[in-house]
């Protein structure tokens, strides 16, 4: 990571805290991330790079947001997070996806996958949690 990474991870992490700090998932998010390791956050760095590209890979393939296997990319994203980051209710779920495309910087570093993957992303979960 380079700095202009490491500062944009800053600003976005005291948005964060700023805008969500008082809520459980946040405090959550925070128990666990202090106990983490470098080796921790590359681990939890690496499984999110594995799931974008899950979802970048069904996007070339041309498989729509409500077809079961964007379902079941949906399912990994959301026990990552359950089991890494914090309880990943619908309403935060459908929240990570609006803030994907919403947010320039993350639409950005997940477009790295591949130009359009965080818009599919999005779309992903807006179908996910719209039958649900």
């Amino acid at each position: 990571m380079n700095n202009n990474d490491n500062m944009i991870q800053d600003q976005v992490a005291g948005e964060a805290k700023q805008l969500w700090g008082d809520t459980e998932a946040y405090k959550e998010y925070e128990r666990r991330m202090a106990d983490g390791t470098q080796k921790d956050q590359n681990a939890l760095r690496d499984g999110m790079e594995k799931i974008m590209d899950g979802f970048a890979k069904l996007r070339e393939s041309g498989v729509t947001p409500d077809h079961e296997k964007a379902r079941t990319q949906v399912k990994k994203l959301r026990m990552f997070l359950d089991e890494h980051l914090y309880h990943c209710t619908d309403a935060l779920l459908s929240g990570l996806g609006e803030l994907y495309i919403s947010d320039e910087r993350f639409t950005k570093n997940i477009d790295k996958h591949g130009e359009g993957t965080a818009a599919y992303i999005s779309a992903c979960i807006k179908s996910f949690c719209a039958d649900r």
